[in-house]
């Protein structure tokens, strides 16, 4: 399902993507699909994708500062003015963690490919996600850890807590308790964070 489209960058991994609306298409996406921590995958060419995770979120309400009176309500401002368009919107903030090649190959990392203004961004589902985790011999992998720290800023623990909740619905027990002590690992770090300040 098609939920946004890339509108700028603030690094090369961080992304700014506006949600698409009814003015875009006739169903938009619903606000459970674009929530945080939703896997999102970003088709490159026919054969090739980057994988990436919605962290941050920003409301556009270019109305706010305007205070000036109106000559009509907001419901008849179509029939007066069919001009007038609803500005307000979402933008989303994704992270990029890597990448499926035209091999179906999955890397976890920076990807290479630059993404261009007007990418579709895609929600991706939980058995996508799943496989975007496994490695040749099916075990778990999450190799962009440090990547999420780096980048994510102070979302970077809840990010990884709710990344570790999901995978933990769909595993085998042994890669359920390495996600266990992983989420212990965190719980300590932000325990430790909060007592310096």
């Amino acid at each position: 399902m098609k939920i946004a489209k890339i509108v700028s960058s603030n690094s090369h991994i961080d992304y700014v993507g506006r949600v698409i609306d009814s003015l875009d298409v006739s169903e938009p996406p619903s606000a459970d699909d674009f929530g945080f921590a939703q896997f999102v995958r970003l088709p490159v060419d026919e054969t090739a994708e980057i994988i990436g995770v919605i962290y941050d979120s920003i409301l556009v309400n270019p109305e706010y500062s305007n205070f000036g009176p109106r000559l009509s309500p907001k419901p008849e401002l179509g029939s007066f003015s069919p001009d007038y368009l609803n500005e307000q919107g979402v933008l989303i903030g994704i992270l990029l963690l890597g990448s499926k090649d035209e091999n179906g190959k999955i890397l976890h990392g920076v990807p290479r490919r630059v993404v261009p203004a007007g990418q579709d961004v895609f929600k991706i589902e939980a058995s996508e996600v799943k496989r975007f985790h496994s490695d040749e011999r099916d075990c778990l992998q999450i190799h962009y850890y440090s990547q999420i720290v780096a980048h994510a800023g102070l979302f970077a623990a809840p990010l990884l807590e709710a990344i570790i909740e999901e995978l933990s619905l769909d595993c085998s027990d042994q890669d359920r308790q390495r996600l266990g002590v992983l989420k212990q690992t965190l719980l300590w770090q932000r325990t430790m964070s909060g007592m310096r300040l």
